[in-house]
């Protein structure tokens, strides 16, 4: 299968351990002497409407890609770094529902 830049970037990114939603493609790592994608980039969430930054970005390393699919790319991350994005997003959830 072969894929460009806007085809992959349509493609929702999920771990499949999890089950967590991680967002969608925004940028690729290219190491340009080996000519190869090191990795892909998920940007993080704007912090009050990108005044105050925003969340740290998801880097996927091409070596976590379990399958890409017509409308999902599925991921297995290392523990340590679901566990790390998994407790940034349940806060979010959280302090979303005292809206």
């Amino acid at each position: 299968m072969l894929l460009g830049f806007e085809d992959i970037c349509r493609k929702e990114v999920i771990d499949a351990v999890s089950g967590e939603r991680l967002g969608y493609i925004d940028d690729i790592e290219i190491d340009t002497q080996k000519g190869s994608v090191e990795s892909f980039v998920i940007y993080g969430e704007a912090r009050l409407f990108g005044l105050l930054g925003r969340e740290s970005d998801t880097v996927i390393s091409c070596s976590d890609i379990r399958v890409i699919g017509d409308e999902v790319v599925l991921v297995e991350r290392s523990r340590k770094e679901a566990k790390s994005n998994l407790t940034k997003r349940s806060k979010n959830r959280f302090l979303s529902l005292l809206k």
